[in-house]
């Protein structure tokens, strides 16, 4: 060995380890040349031209076999020049030496280029030779290589450059530093969830990897996620293996497998969609008083049963439209069939390493649910490929294809690998260059490699198209977006234009009593930080605003003669297109003038003066005659529980004839205001939702002793049990004050003000910044152009 290393080596005197592994390079040599050498003289042996095979189909074989082996070559030359002799001998089993894994050149192409696409010449060999014997020892081979790799050197890899970092040293944190203080809570309710107790603190840190759902080893029976995976497969293969392959069972295979790959694809796309940009997945969880975990579990479940059921129901669609071939020596079958297995283990190696790369918090698109996702790595099948499920990630489903040849199953992949894209393109690609931005990699390892081995010209006309399909991919989600808002504006255009214009009118609303109040201009929702402030009217004619539940006192005034039966009837502006005739139902919403003049249910209730004779000497009208006054108050179920723009019709003697209409108002809950409140500590304004959210409730209950508290702290009536019309209006004024949806049995289910005020802070916080305020908050986070 001295002969063949420079002359400052001595055997004697060098380590052992070097030594030894000096003498295993010459092993290695001898073993690898023997091995090579006896396989092309075994394909030499079988090889041969197939009887009937033309002149361009040997042409293309031997050409397609030259290319391989030419790649081979390549493959091997350039990864001995990054790793040098070193690692090409598995120098680093013996000693090490200070340095790092080098990721350059062909091993930005493919993972373990020497042990995958490192053997592309046995497949070149194979073709040239045409014997399936050849190749069925160069799958062999391949596959003795990659069983090394897995069971040797993976794990020495492992062990020796990715060795896990030293555990932190775990610190003292005082208890209260973990949580916030909370309210003292007392049992009232046992039926609900979470009933009086601490609402569930709503977070948006990661969750914890336990009790995970992919893979066998994390299959958990006591699990409904797993018992329904199970048995739907079960149901779906025994219908599949046991029943005749005519055309309607083919058909209805074929047919659930693109139902299902529809809701996979464009059902938990539009999900996610949602959730990516309102956060709507969340927001239905903490509407029940759920928390984000529970939302997060429940995802989890729905995606990891759909993408079962998508995957099993084109499994059995394939198994429906494949038949055996009837001699597999004849045509192309065995080759099919080789392709196609090969591809469906691409596949399954492929979702494998995407797994192990994302982990469940990514395989579940887990940064679409908690806002502190982890930081984007490129590391494992991600280091050669941006997205892999774009190309190598379906093809399996194009292996199914080749293996059956049934156009049925080739229409099913093409469906598949579309969708797939679009779902990449319009909903993955969006989410992440809003989270990421920057960070984001343009060009993946394999591009690069590409690019660099093409010619100048054909570079820069690669970066061309790649350019142009950008900005047409980027066109039409841009068409997208808009189409929405202009089909919902020219539809909300004809609706206002088909509405009748109404004019002011004589009934008179008290604007003296509490929760009524004139308001200079209407608040649309729309105005930004900086938009323009409305004018404030010059005349007199400003809009009458009540609050939202508050009681309605009105003043009408008759002529001596009139009817014991007139009616005052409460109705949305707009939904009576004549103001002589009243067309449509008051819906219970209507008040008697006089006592006893009905005979239904609280008709008389609300009547508060009746017939009080005026002289005409206290007239404004210029009129000389005496008339009479009364006074009546909307309360309770007779209100509007809802926003919008309202009037009162004055109707003559029991019938839907209209004296007078009164001036609209408007019936408004006023947003909350967080610029003007202050926080705790923690950053939560708990006191003033307290202080805001309390004579609102107080309203929605009608403001009865039984039921409404007088304080934060006192409980709910036990009415509210029986009533479930006080909860609704109660999420009702809650979604529009603050922008959070709850369920009426959250209502209950806190029992009083200050626990629904804690329950608020934590969604309003969770679902940051994704609040519906106008004014606090970050907006939700844009691409930057």
């Amino acid at each position: 060995m001295e002969s063949h290393i420079p002359k400052d080596y001595k055997f004697e005197e060098a380590p052992i380890e070097y030594n030894t592994w000096l003498l295993f390079r010459r092993v290695v040599d001898l073993i690898l040349m023997s091995d090579f050498t006896s396989y092309c003289l075994f394909a030499i042996a079988c090889g041969g031209r197939p009887e009937g095979e033309k002149l361009p189909m040997t042409i293309a074989r031997w050409v397609g076999g030259i290319l391989l082996i030419i790649f081979n070559l390549w493959v091997k030359l350039d990864a001995h020049r990054v790793v040098k002799d070193f690692a090409w001998y598995w120098g680093d089993f013996f000693y090490l030496i200070d340095q790092d894994l080098t990721f350059d050149g062909v091993f930005e192409l493919a993972p373990h280029p020497m042990y995958s696409v490192g053997y592309a010449g046995y497949y070149g060999i194979s073709m040239m030779a045409a014997s399936y014997k050849v190749l069925l020892i160069s799958i062999v081979a391949h596959a003795a290589q990659l069983i090394f790799l897995v069971i040797v050197e993976n794990p020495h890899i492992e062990k020796t450059y990715n060795a896990p970092p030293p555990l932190p040293k775990r610190e003292e944190i005082p208890q209260q530093h973990h949580q916030m203080e909370r309210p003292q809570y007392q049992s009232r309710l046992t039926s609900a969830a979470n009933v009086n107790e601490v609402p569930p603190l709503s977070s948006n840190k990661a969750p914890s990897p336990v009790h995970n759902l992919i893979g066998l080893q994390n299959v958990d029976l006591h699990r409904i996620t797993d018992v329904s995976v199970i048995v739907m497969q079960l149901y779906m293969y025994t219908v599949a293996f046991l029943t005749p392959s005519t055309f309607t069972w083919q058909a209805f295979f074929v047919l659930s497998a693109t139902f299902w790959r529809l809701w996979y694809s464009v059902g938990l796309g539009f999900i996610l969609d949602r959730q990516s940009n309102k956060k709507w997945w969340t927001r239905h969880f903490v509407k029940y008083g759920e928390d984000t975990e529970e939302a997060w579990r429940q995802w989890k479940g729905i995606y990891h049963f759909s993408m079962t059921m998508c995957y099993t129901s084109f499994v059995c669609a394939a198994w429906k439209m494949y038949g055996l071939p009837d001699d597999w020596t004849v045509g192309m079958s065995t080759l099919r069939h080789v392709i196609g297995f090969a591809l469906i283990a691409l596949q399954l190696w492929t979702i494998a390493e995407i797994h192990d790369s994302l982990g469940e918090f990514g395989w579940f698109f887990g940064d679409f649910f908690f806002d502190q996702a982890p930081q984007l790595n490129y590391s494992g099948i991600y280091r050669f490929l941006n997205n892999p499920e774009r190309t190598i990630g379906l093809a399996g489903v194009w292996g199914a294809a080749i293996i059956t040849w049934s156009k049925a199953v080739f229409l099913l992949a093409l469906l598949s690998h579309s969708l797939t894209l679009c779902f990449i393109q319009f909903v993955e690609r969006p989410h992440m260059q809003k989270l990421y931005q920057r960070n984001l990699r343009e060009h993946s390892g394999v591009s690069k490699n590409l690019q660099r081995s093409l010619p100048s010209p054909i570079q820069k006309w690669t970066g061309s198209v790649d350019k142009a399909l950008d900005e047409s991919l980027d066109m039409l989600e841009d068409l997208i977006d808009a189409a929405g808002p202009k089909l919902a504006n020219g539809f909300s255009t004809f609706m206002t234009d088909s509405k009748s214009i109404f004019k002011q009118t004589t009934l008179e609303i008290d604007t003296s009593q509490s929760g009524v109040k004139f308001s200079d201009a209407a608040r649309s929702g729309r105005e930004g930080e900086g938009a323009q402030v409305p004018h404030k009217h010059q005349d007199s004619h400003r809009r009458l605003v009540a609050d939202y539940g508050a009681p309605i006192k009105v003043k009408w005034t008759a002529p001596l003669n009139h009817s014991k039966k007139d009616w005052i009837g409460l109705y949305m502006v707009g939904d009576n297109a004549s103001r002589d005739v009243t067309k449509i139902s008051s819906q219970g919403r209507w008040m008697a003038t006089n006592k006893g003049a009905f005979d239904y249910a609280h008709s008389d209730d609300g009547v508060l003066v009746e017939d009080q004779r005026v002289a005409a000497t206290q007239r404004k009208d210029g009129e000389k005659k005496d008339f009479l006054s009364g006074e009546i108050e909307f309360a309770g179920d007779k209100l509007w529980w809802t926003q919008g723009m309202f009037e009162l019709r004055y109707h003559h003697d029991g019938k839907h004839n209209v004296m007078t209409v009164s001036q609209p108002f408007e019936i408004r809950i006023d947003r909350f205001d967080e610029d003007d409140v202050e926080v705790d500590a923690h950053g939560m304004f708990r006191g003033a939702v307290e202080q805001a959210l309390l004579p609102v409730v107080q309203n929605c209950f009608d403001r009865d002793p039984d039921v409404a508290p007088r304080t934060a702290d006192e409980a709910f009536g036990p009415t509210l049990e029986r009533e479930g019309k006080y909860a609704k209006r109660v999420v009702y004024a809650v979604q529009q004050m603050f922008g959070i949806e709850f369920a009426p049995e959250v209502v209950q289910a806190d029992g009083n003000v200050k626990h629904m005020a804690w329950r608020i802070c934590n969604a309003k916080k969770v679902l940051a910044p994704y609040s519906m305020s106008q004014t606090k908050g970050g907006s939700t986070p844009q691409t930057p152009e």
